[in-house]
């Protein structure tokens, strides 16, 4: 699930070259961009022009990010009208995470992974979407 630089989206795990499952889900959450778009739609959805401003990066880096993780079927999005919203469609995500940010504080790299509520109120599910 890596991003195919040639079309600027996530390519399958069956197209990449045989990489097992496993192997490609971390993969897609090896960039620090995907992590950082990851983190934020933790908090809630957003919209692409939302991560655009709250991260700091072009509209085109974030779109390709979310077009990779909706790729692995990690995020989705919702229309309302002309507007898309995005947001977290797997809840374990944010348990896997949490055991990364345990792993890494156990071997002296302690990272922070996850949003800062998430991390302190001891809830590991990110918000959930409200229907319409």
């Amino acid at each position: 699930m890596a991003i195919d630089s040639e079309a600027g989206r996530c390519v399958s795990a069956d197209v990449a070259a045989g990489i097992p499952p496993a192997a490609a889900l971390f993969h897609s959450l090896s960039d620090q961009a995907r992590l950082r778009i990851v983190a934020r739609l933790a908090r809630g959805e957003a919209r692409v022009v939302d991560l655009v401003g709250e991260l700091g990066l072009a509209q085109s880096t974030v779109s390709k990010h979310l077009a990779c993780l909706r790729d692995c079927r990690l995020v989705d999005y919702r229309a309302e009208g002309r507007q898309s919203f995005y947001f977290l469609t797997r809840p374990e995500l944010m348990d896997l995470l949490a055991s990364a940010e345990q792993l890494l504080t156990a071997t002296g790299h302690a990272a922070v992974l996850r949003p800062a509520h998430d991390r302190n109120s001891g809830d590991r599910t990110p918000a959930r979407r409200t229907q319409a």
